[in-house]
């Protein structure tokens, strides 16, 4: 079923749509991209630079921002035109797709399986995947750690229709763990160092060894279609922000900590484990995704297959 616009007014009323302060708006004769972003990820270091804007500007584009709880929520917003480009883990745009939004794969980062991990109260008697048995793990229905536990029951031999789902947006899950309400979370970072750092909690499995966990560069096809030149200009700007954050991790965090109200030792934890050099679709990372896709169908999880190679941005940078 199409997303539709009530859906995306009611998903939005619980996202962190932030004002834009400090921006000026642009120019009647400009163009504006306005760019979707998560309380962690590339995006936000580079909104944090204002690099972008400069670069943008010399080519007529102005940018405009927002913050969104996740990755599903953020695809939603580009489904019914509020947004024109942004960043999620790898199944947002899976289930994205799958529900008919004419989104384009246009860049990926490397694989970051440390980034996301099923985490457990630090006292608790739970010590293996197969422990969680009958168990109810919490976590952000259509985001990347859903395929996380997918293939973690899998290893663990276990199906999953064996463990109890609660889905819960990561401010929810963090408060539902505290309260033992559920028994583990599947979660990705900043929110996993925050909850190793704050309260103890204590990792049952990462994505080492069973999920590559990529962080996708998406947009809207028309908005492809239109704005090549300008893509460009923020897959390039991206580029550099990897690479100066790759080389100064303690100065990010430092540098980023008031502003995205995360604190400096949690987000240099989350920093680690970011990977860092952008890079054009490849066809073994469409054959990953494919391969998530066809998991989410055959559990029932997804309407209807889906082809991600049609998804693909061809050419640009």
């Amino acid at each position: 079923m199409r997303i539709t616009r009530r859906v995306f007014t009611t998903v939005l009323s619980g996202a962190l749509v932030v004002p834009l302060t400090g921006f000026n708006p642009a120019r009647a004769s400009d163009k504006v991209i306005r760019i979707g972003y998560q309380k962690y990820g590339t995006l936000v270091l580079l909104k944090g630079k204002g690099l972008l804007e400069e670069k943008l500007e010399t080519i007529g584009y102005a940018v405009e921002w927002t913050e969104f709880p996740a990755g599903p929520q953020l695809l939603e917003a580009l489904n019914v035109g509020a947004v024109d480009f942004g960043s999620t883990g790898e199944t947002p745009p899976i289930f994205a797709q799958a529900a008919g939004a004419p989104l384009v794969y246009v860049a990926h980062e490397p694989p970051a399986p440390r980034g996301e991990a099923i985490l457990v109260p630090k006292d608790s008697a739970i010590q293996t995947v197969a422990d969680l048995k009958g168990k109810t793990v919490a976590l952000n229905k259509g985001s990347n750690v859903h395929y996380l536990l997918v293939k973690a029951l899998e290893e663990a031999g276990l199906a999953y229709s064996d463990v109890k789902t609660a889905f819960l947006p990561p401010a929810d899950g963090r408060a539902a763990f505290e309260q033992g309400a559920v028994d583990a979370w599947v979660i990705w970072d900043p929110f996993q160092a925050a909850a190793e750092v704050a309260i103890e909690a204590r990792t049952l499995r990462n994505g080492e060894g069973i999920v590559p966990n990529h962080q996708f560069y998406l947009s809207a096809r028309t908005f492809v279609d239109e704005n090549g030149a300008a893509l460009d200009v923020v897959v390039e700007a991206i580029g550099e922000i990897d690479t100066w954050t790759k080389a100064n991790t303690a100065a990010a965090a430092a540098e980023l900590s008031p502003s995205v109200g995360i604190p400096e030792d949690v987000l240099a934890i989350a920093l680690e484990r970011q990977s860092y050099g952008v890079k054009a679709i490849d066809e073994a990372v469409v054959k990953q995704q494919q391969a998530i896709a066809d998991v989410f169908h055959e559990l029932g999880l997804i309407p209807s297959s889906i082809s991600i190679a049609d998804a693909v941005r061809k050419g640009g940078a």
